[in-house]
């Protein structure tokens, strides 16, 4: 998550903000060339069969047929022979990553909309509290940031949602590390998304519209549930008859609630959706409406949300895609899923010149798949994360078969993914001090600890601060903290800005919208939290995923059956 320090609050692009540093990875990279079948998501959907991919200082340089000439310049640089099926990088528009650490919820009971669950006493003992606990240890945040960008790499995803810090010194930064974070680049062909809101803003539907106006993109949380409650959220839009709080820059997060006509509203008014089938599902049973959102022509944009309630990453969150879609009439093909997380994810951000396919001229963020199947949308949706072979962002190998990064000049970490051997390379010119050297390995051992040490580690919290540590001192070890940053839970406390807006119905003072997660229950962490596992990284090392997919209440038998073949 790609970014320097931001100061203050406020999310509007200050002139703190517009202040361009070096970008992830400055272009400055070696030249290199990679064969295979090329799938190029560009505007004809070009598919080259057997082609090659030529990149320089980060870029795209080339995508031609293998038997075509070389570019000028690239006479003498050897063609990698990747053994599969290269894609653009897959983008995603919604994650959580923070709570990617934590295992799947069994979630109890079917909900409606959000303000029913987040502050159950599960969901405190679980998820919440567990995050309340290592997000206010500095000593562990850099684990914890560590393991989750990781995560995300061995999804496939070379763009994702940013890791809000904050500091004892009253500065609120975004970590900057290997993924490309969607809302600071420091980059002008990529301009910064913005996820957060000032309440004010938040809550009057003049200063709202007014916002969205001055922004690229805006993603923020929309009708969050499939009830009255939820869909009075999308209601509170309409300012007069004709009159929207909705543009080209909004894109709702979720919109379960909308109807057919709410989407015939979106539409007409240019607004995206991103859609996070599998939470949903968890959650409440069902999802978005995506037929009448495409019948509407809502652009459609994809995230997994995070790991309790949500897929472990955005490549089986492709794959619930596409059994939803399947249930409910094919309504998208294998090409329009794979869109979602690429060229369409980019045209939302206002980032396809640069990203989103792969053409002469855009970053070289790539994803190369093993071939088992003959149509090449077919193939990655039902790729398992075994199939991975290279994750490239900026023209840089981070990810994958030793044989491969290696070629590329990427001599990393070693690790085994369904128990095949495979590197990733977290070195970085870049590296944000918080993190810095640190190795997966590490991050896990730390993490696995301190998730089975919670109930002390709350106990320590609570103690005066000279009296504790005790626990964090050993688990720290390995963990020298430079600086005092902590993690910014936007979804469990009060910080003055939001995640969603928050505007009453016309004529009415009531506000809509889902409310923070902020604590009701009066019981100390120490006396509720309990002993948790580790989320593994992938569902190739996760035996138990599956089962617990198969136990949960809410989802529908396809889901549950369909993904267990896929996987």
């Amino acid at each position: 998550m790609n970014i320097p320090t931001r100061e203050g609050a406020q999310p509007p692009k200050t002139a703190a903000r517009n202040t361009r540093v070096q970008p992830i990875d400055p272009s400055g990279g070696q030249k290199s060339a990679l064969s295979g079948r090329i799938v190029t998501m560009d505007d004809a959907f070009r598919v080259i069969p057997r082609g090659a991919i030529y990149i320089d200082q980060g870029n795209v340089v080339a995508v031609t047929p293998l038997q075509a000439p070389c570019p000028a310049g690239f006479e003498n640089i050897p063609v990698v022979n990747t053994g599969g099926t290269i894609y653009p990088g897959l983008i995603e528009l919604h994650n959580h990553l923070a709570y990617n650490a934590l295992c799947l919820w069994d979630v109890p009971k079917q909900y409606s909309n959000r303000n029913q669950w987040s502050g159950t006493p599960t969901y405190r003992k679980l998820i919440s509290g567990p995050m309340q606990v290592i997000g206010k240890s500095p000593e562990l945040v850099p684990a914890l940031i560590r393991y989750v960008e990781c995560k995300s790499l061995l999804g496939g995803v070379t763009t994702s949602q940013g890791i809000q810090l904050f500091s004892n010194a009253g500065i609120r930064r975004f970590y900057r590390g290997i993924v490309r974070n969607v809302e600071q680049t420091d980059e002008t062909a990529l301009p910064e998304a913005d996820t957060r809101i000032a309440d004010v803003e938040a809550k009057d539907a003049h200063r709202f519209l007014a916002r969205l106006q001055k922004t690229t993109c805006f993603l923020l949380h929309l009708s969050e549930g499939i009830d009255q409650a939820a869909r009075k959220h999308f209601l509170s839009l309409q300012i007069a008859h004709e009159q929207w709080a909705i543009n080209k820059q909004l894109a709702g997060i979720h919109c379960a609630g909308l109807t057919t006509d709410d989407f015939a509203t979106f539409g007409a008014k240019q607004g995206a959706m991103i859609w996070s089938p599998m939470s949903n599902l968890l959650l409440y049973g069902q999802t978005a409406n995506i037929k009448a959102a495409k019948e509407a022509g809502v652009r459609i944009g994809i995230g997994s949300d995070w790991s309790p309630s949500g897929s472990k990453n955005l490549l089986g969150e492709l794959k619930v895609a596409r059994l939803v879609s399947q249930a409910m009439g094919s309504v998208f093909s294998d090409r329009d899923i794979l869109a979602m997380a690429t060229r369409n994810a980019a045209a939302i951000l206002q980032w396809d010149a640069a990203l989103g396919s792969l053409e002469a001229g855009k970053r070289a963020d790539l994803i190369v798949i093993a071939q088992h199947a003959d149509d090449p949308y077919e193939n990655i949706l039902q790729a398992k994360e075994t199939a991975i072979r290279l994750v490239m962002i900026n023209g840089i190998a981070r990810y994958g078969m030793p044989s491969l990064t290696q070629r590329l000049g990427a001599v990393g970490e070693s690790l085994r993914i369904g128990g095949l051997r495979r590197m990733i390379f977290l070195q970085q010119e870049t590296a944000d001090s918080s993190v810095g050297s640190l190795t997966l390995k590490t991050a896990t051992a730390v993490l696995r600890e301190t998730l089975q040490r919670l109930p002390e580690l709350a106990r320590e919290l609570a103690q005066p601060k000279i009296e504790r540590r005790t626990v964090l001192s050993k688990l720290a070890k390995a963990l020298p903290v430079t600086q005092a940053w902590t993690l910014v839970l936007d979804e469990l406390e009060d910080s003055g800005m939001d995640l969603r807006p928050r505007l009453p119905l016309p004529g009415e003072r009531e506000l809509t919208g889902a409310l923070r997660g902020l604590e009701r229950a009066a019981a100390p962490l120490a006396e509720i939290l309990e002993p948790l596992k580790l989320d593994p990284l992938t569902v190739a090392d996760d035996p138990a995923f599956l089962e617990r997919i198969a136990q949960q209440k809410n989802l529908p038998d396809y889901v549950k059956t369909g993904l267990k073949a896929l996987y």
